[in-house]
């Protein structure tokens, strides 16, 4: 329901955003329609930063909770909105809310989900962003003739905030949290109902061993992101999502209403529909294959498709071929590209970050990730349309490309396979002292 909400904003801002400018009086003017969706990342960096910190205060359950306050709030201010002040105070409460979230949903997944699942229950986060974007555009459709529509969007974008709310307050905690808080009778119970009865001791055991290596309280300094083995994670953290951004996922978007109507799909809307339901489909696809093939595997495997992709698409605008061929090679690009990020670099960037993570500094990486993943999304957003003009589509598809091979070549050499291990594994196997003290 969360990662829906994403989802159903980012359709939202790529929907009826001419509909709020007509009626709001900045319609044609670039730089406002701009600032209502930088306000959106600024407050998503806002909120990515300091989910760091109330994750390990207040754990995942009531993070989820709080959380839900900007995210309604936002949406409504939104949909009251009658000057540009108003929406944008209320896109940056929603980017707020959804900063913490993007920063959220994997971290509680990762910690709740059972070991031989994790993958599976992983790739939900970008199912339910694909089904949230699928809905706020089927919705965009009736703004097309209705210019009064997208107030009618944001007030339903309020409404998954109530559910998040009253649906946190019958969900558990992390059994990892509840044993660092020194909750271990209801760490228990939750690993009992969750992972079964004969899972207790093994799992409390692996918990606690891994909280006398890396200390009992529950907040960790910033700091300790400078120190091995965080600060290698870290550094992988945010280069994923360098990468993924520097792929072109946002430009590809950009063009894929534009790649449409070249074969007669002129609606915008449809077009991004199409898009999303190829999103979707990939997703389906990475829910299925993530715990048998493994992250790593996915992740080569995706920017390698990505890279032919983008050679596709640049090739088929560069050479001197017949339109009609030209602009079903763009289509088969397009799709292609899609498909494959859906795969591997959308849901498993997300997925792996905590996996890697220790648990006393699992918040605050993801939170700097995170925090990269906008300050990149931004920037990307800023010069794309700028280096097209100056270079040309194909040059800077091609350099998507380069940049997809790039990711590939790094996740084979510094992405660690977390298929089929429990997290206090894979942080034990990462920690040189606890190898050293153990031998």
């Amino acid at each position: 329901m969360s990662n829906f909400l994403f989802g159903y904003h980012i359709g939202v801002m790529n929907g009826p955003i001419v509909s709020i400018a007509k009626e709001l009086g900045f319609e044609g003017n670039s730089f406002l329609e701009g600032l209502v969706v930088s306000i959106f990342i600024g407050g998503a960096f806002i909120g990515s930063m300091s989910c760091g910190f109330l994750v390990d205060k207040l754990g995942c359950r009531r993070t989820f909770q709080i959380d839900t306050i900007p995210l309604i709030l936002g949406s409504i201010i939104s949909a009251q909105a009658h000057s540009l002040d108003e929406i944008l105070y209320g896109r940056f409460l929603v980017g707020l809310g959804i900063g913490v979230n993007t920063v959220l949903v994997p971290i509680y997944v990762s910690e709740v989900a059972p070991t031989k699942y994790r993958g599976f229950f992983g790739t939900f986060s970008q199912i339910g962003t694909c089904l949230g974007i699928i809905v706020s555009l089927s919705l965009a459709i009736s703004s097309e003739n209705d210019p009064h529509w997208w107030r009618t969007m944001l007030y339903i974008a309020s409404t998954p905030g109530f559910v998040i709310a009253l649906g946190m307050q019958f969900a558990v905690d992390s059994p990892r949290w509840l044993c660092k808080a020194g909750r271990i009778d209801d760490a228990k119970e939750v690993i009992s109902n969750l992972w079964g009865t004969s899972e207790v001791d093994t799992a409390v055991e692996e918990f606690q061993s891994v909280i006398r290596n890396d200390g009992a309280d529950l907040d960790s300094s910033w700091l300790e992101l400078l120190e091995e083995p965080h600060s290698r994670v870290a550094l992988i953290g945010g280069a994923l999502f360098v990468l993924q951004q520097f792929a072109g996922i946002n430009g590809v978007l950009y063009f894929s209403s534009l790649t449409f109507k070249d074969v007669g799909i002129s609606s915008s809307a449809l077009a991004s529909l199409f898009v999303g339901f190829t999103n979707l489909a990939g997703a389906l696809c990475a829910s299925y294959l993530m715990d048998k093939q493994g992250r790593q595997v996915l992740l080569i495997g995706s920017y390698l498709g990505m890279a032919v992709a983008m050679i596709v698409i640049a090739s088929a605008i560069s050479f001197n071929i017949d339109s009609d061929i030209s602009s079903g090679l763009s289509i088969l690009g397009t799709t292609m590209y899609i498909f494959s990020f859906a795969i591997g670099a959308g849901p498993v960037t997300g997925l792996v970050i905590p996996e890697l993570s220790s648990s006393r500094t699992r918040g605050k990486i993801m939170a700097f990730s995170f925090c990269v993943h906008w300050v990149f999304n931004f920037l990307v957003g800023l010069y794309f349309l700028e280096l097209v003009e100056k270079f040309g589509v194909a040059p800077v598809y091609a350099g998507f490309g380069g940049v997809s091979l790039l990711a590939a070549v790094f996740a084979y050499f510094f992405v660690v396979e977390t298929k089929g291990r429990s997290l206090e594994e894979i942080e034990m196997s990462l920690n040189a002292n606890y190898q050293r003290r153990k031998e």
